[in-house]
């Protein structure tokens, strides 16, 4: 992949959908550059995250009896601003289902749409882009599979903030990333299956006009009677029941991927890492560092409920295998049925009584 451009055009509608450039420029002076990094510890990071993908790789392949594939990880360490671009190719590449639905309604001033929605994209990324220390695409291209994402700058500011020993930390969230990898390569469904939950949600988006005010009225009454309203509930709230179906099932999914990369991350860690404790004390108090600004906006974009799903899916991971052993959890990789529900992830004995004892 070109780490210094990225063709927005691609053949596609999507590309014409915002302005991707202005997203890429706001995006980056929301992000700032973050700490400075110096050429030699940048070196010094991205020889030791190639070296901490392919060992965490056989580490996890040994742990989870899990096939990690033919194409080997690889590491980009990035700056703020690569990973922004990433995403927002990606982004593009999700959106082009939709998009030419959008651009055959749009009318008037297309310009200013584009530019708007360029802006709300470019700065919700800023944002992140801010908080992400690792990241696997599961929908890059072919020839990118195995790619992972390292943020240097924000790598470097929590090493530095909380004192902590560079290659155990970079080990530690190497495994993360890798486990995730590893999850895919697992189960060659699950690519497909999540993107065709993206695309079906997508598919039910209404533009009529009359359908937004429909859900609009609706959610206002449900929030009258006492729905939660906060970050993703708040959102919950606009969708219909199609559509909130869809994404009860995603969040299954998401918890149980994060649950489960954390979990992976931390039982191997035991062997390999001093102190994991005291990273994962870090990166809570770095969450509790956040401002009431902050805080705020984090609610409002779901921030605090996506972690609260991770702890939970965590917990469902831990449970699983430790009443059905490893391989009883394993049987969630073998095809779409064997994945959780939400409520399965808050009782985890559902899915064993519905999976792993079947």
């Amino acid at each position: 992949m070109d780490a210094t451009r990225v063709d927005w055009s691609m053949g596609s509608q999507a590309a014409r959908l915002a302005d991707w450039d202005a997203a890429l420029a706001i995006g980056r002076r929301v992000a700032g550059p973050g700490v400075r990094v110096l050429p030699a510890d940048r070196a010094r990071m991205r020889e030791d995250f190639a070296e901490f993908v392919s060992l965490a790789e056989t580490q996890i392949s040994e742990f989870t009896a899990l096939d990690p594939g033919g194409a080997r990880s690889r590491a980009w360490v990035m700056g703020r601003g690569d990973w922004i671009r990433a995403n927002l190719s990606g982004l593009q590449r999700m959106l082009e289902p939709l998009a030419g639905r959008i651009l055959a309604k749009q009318s008037g001033n297309g310009v200013f749409r584009r530019k708007a929605l360029g802006a709300q994209a470019g700065g919700l990324l800023g944002y992140v882009s801010k908080r992400v220390l690792g990241q696997y695409d599961a929908f890059l291209p072919p020839d990118d599979e195995g790619l992972l994402y390292f943020v240097g700058p924000n790598v470097a500011e929590v090493e530095q903030r909380f004192s902590l020993t560079p290659r155990d930390f970079r080990l530690w969230i190497a495994l993360h990333e890798v486990t995730h990898r590893v999850q895919f390569a697992a189960a060659p469904w699950l690519r497909s299956h999540i993107r065709g939950q993206v695309d079906r949600y997508l598919g039910t988006i209404s533009l009529e006009s009359t359908d937004l005010a429909s859900q609009l009225r609706r959610a206002i009454d449900e929030a009258r009677a006492g729905a939660d309203i906060r970050g993703m509930g708040g959102i919950f709230l606009l969708l219909n029941e199609e559509q909130r179906e869809i994404v009860r099932h995603v969040q299954g999914v998401m918890s149980l991927l994060e649950g489960h990369a954390s979990f992976v991350m931390n039982e191997v860690a035991k062997d390999h890492v001093s102190d994991v404790a005291g990273m994962r004390k870090a990166l809570a108090e770095r969450r509790r560092r956040a401002g009431g600004m902050e805080r705020t906006f984090q609610r409002a974009i779901g921030f605090d409920k996506k972690i609260e799903q991770y702890d939970a899916g965590e917990r469902f991971v831990r449970e699983v295998v430790s009443n059905s052993g490893m391989a009883g959890f394993n049987r969630v990789w073998l095809a779409p049925e064997g994945l959780p529900s939400v409520e399965e992830i808050a009782e985890p004995s559902r899915w064993i009584a519905r999976v792993a004892g079947s």
